[in-house]
C-alpha cells in the first residue's frame, strides 16, 4: 500500500502540471512501473492532446507489458477528441492499474475500470483519493452541475477585518501572503470583484509571478455599467467580462463594447448571480475566484454559490471600526449559521492560510 501511495503521488504531481492547459478537461498523470522502477510517465498537457496513459505508455515501449499503471483519475473508455485509453492499455498488456478515483464523467463512471477487467487487468481503486478529488474539484463540480467551481479568497486581520474604517488596507497581509495570493490567482479562469472595489482601489487584477503565469478574466458586477473608462482594470492587458442589468445605460455599455469589453445582462434590478454563472460557463470560465468587495461575497455566501474559501489571516487588529468581509445575515439562530470545515492549515510568511469548504 506504501508503494502504491509513492507512485500514485508521483502521479498527482505530473497531473498537477496540466493546470490551467486542459480547458474543460480534468488533470491526469499517469506512471507505469515495472519491477519496482518508473518506466513510462505522462501527463494530460492540453485539450485535444493525448491522455496521460498514452504518453506513460509511449515512453514505456515494450517494458508495459507486465506492469503497473498509476493514474489518478479512472481511463477512458469512450471516443472523444483521442481513442479510448483502455485499448491502448489492453494492447500494452498492462497487468494491472491503481487508480485514485472513478472518472465523474456519465460517459466512463466504471465503465473504463470494468473494461479493463474483463480483458484480464487487476485494478486497484482509491488509493490518495481524497487528494484526487481536490486536483479536480473543478472539473468535477463541472461535470455535474455546469456551472463553474466558485471560491472566494479573503485577506483580514485576526479580528476579522479587511480595512480601516477609512477603507485603506494596504498592506494587512505580508509579502509572502500576498505572492501566495497571485498563484492562487493564476490557479482559476476568471476573477471576479464588485464595482465597490474597482470605484474604491482601482485594482489591476492581473497575475505578477516571475513565471508569467496567464492572468484570469477579469469580472466586474456592475448593475449600472458604472466602471470608469480609464480605470486600470480597462486600460490594462487581459478579457474583461462586466456583468451589468437592463437599468444600464445602452450609450455606455456600446462604448465599452468598442474598447473590448464583453457585456453579460442578467434579469433583475441587481445582476443575478445564477444567470450569470451559466453564462460564464458557457464562455468557457470553468472556475471563478471570488475577491471581493463584502457584498459580493455575502450574496455569493448566501446563495449558495461558494464551493470553498480561501482566508488569509494576519496577525494585526484593526478594531470594531474597521470594516468587515462579511454584511449582515439576519440569523437568529447558532442552527442557521453557514457552517465549514478547515480542510488545510498552513503558515505563510507571517499569516495564516486556511482553506475551507462547506459542510454539507
Amino acid at each position: 500500500m506504501e508503494t502504491d501511495e509513492y507512485f500514485m503521488q508521483r502521479a498527482l504531481e505530473l497531473a498537477e502540471k496540466g493546470r490551467k492547459t486542459t480547458g474543460e478537461n480534468p488533470m491526469v498523470g499517469a506512471v507505469i512501473v515495472k519491477d519496482g522502477k518508473i518506466v513510462g510517465e505522462g501527463y494530460h498537457k492540453k485539450a485535444g492532446g493525448p491522455h496521460a496513459e498514452i504518453e506513460a505508455l509511449k515512453e514505456a515501449g515494450l517494458d508495459a507489458k507486465g506492469a503497473t499503471l498509476y493514474v489518478n483519475l479512472e481511463p477512458c473508455c469512450h471516443y472523444g477528441k483521442t481513442p479510448p485509453c483502455t485499448d491502448a492499455l489492453i494492447k500494452a498488456k498492462i497487468a494491472r492499474v491503481v487508480a485514485a478515483m472513478q472518472d465523474s464523467n456519465p460517459q466512463v463512471a466504471g465503465k473504463g475500470f470494468l473494461q479493463l477487467q474483463n480483458a484480464g487487468i487487476e485494478v486497484s481503486v482509491g488509493v490518495l483519493k481524497d487528494k484526487a478529488s481536490k486536483l479536480n474539484e473543478v472539473f468535477i463540480k463541472n461535470i455535474f452541475e455546469q456551472t463553474p467551481f466558485v471560491v472566494a479568497k479573503v485577506a483580514q486581520s485576526v479580528d476579522g477585518k479587511i480595512a480601516l474604517s477609512s477603507g485603506k488596507s494596504k498592506w494587512i497581509t505580508c509579502d509572502a501572503a500576498r505572492k501566495r495570493g497571485h498563484e492562487i490567482r493564476s490557479m482559476y479562469d476568471g476573477i471576479l470583484v464588485g464595482i465597490g472595489t474597482v470605484l474604491a482601489d482601482d485594482p489591476i487584477l492581473d497575475c505578477r509571478l516571475a513565471n508569467n503565469a496567464a492572468s484570469p478574466v477579469k469580472i466586474v458586477l456592475d448593475s449600472s455599467a458604472v466602471i470608469p473608462i480609464e480605470s486600470k482594470l480597462l486600460q490594462g492587458k487581459g478579457k474583461v467580462v462586466l456583468a451589468t442589468t437592463a437599468q444600464a445605460d445602452k450609450g455606455r455599455l456600446k462604448k465599452l463594447e468598442e474598447i473590448g469589453v464583453e457585456i453579460v445582462t442578467t434579469s433583475q434590478d441587481k445582476v443575478n448571480l445564477e444567470e450569470l454563472l451559466k453564462a460564464l460557463y458557457n464562455k468557457g470560465i470553468y472556475s471563478i475566484l471570488v475577491e471581493g468587495g463584502a457584498q459580493v461575497f455575502t450574496s455569493f455566501l448566501i446563495e449558495g454559490f461558494l464551493d470553498k474559501i480561501i482566508v488569509f489571516i494576519s496577525p494585526k487588529i484593526i478594531g470594531g471600526d474597521g470594516k468587515d468581509y462579511v454584511g449582515n445575515l439576519f440569523l437568529r439562530e447558532m442552527k442557521d449559521v453557514y457552517d465549514f470545515y478547515i480542510d488545510d492549515v498552513e503558515k505563510v510568511g507571517d499569516d495564516v492560510m486556511l482553506a475551507m469548504y462547506p459542510k454539507k
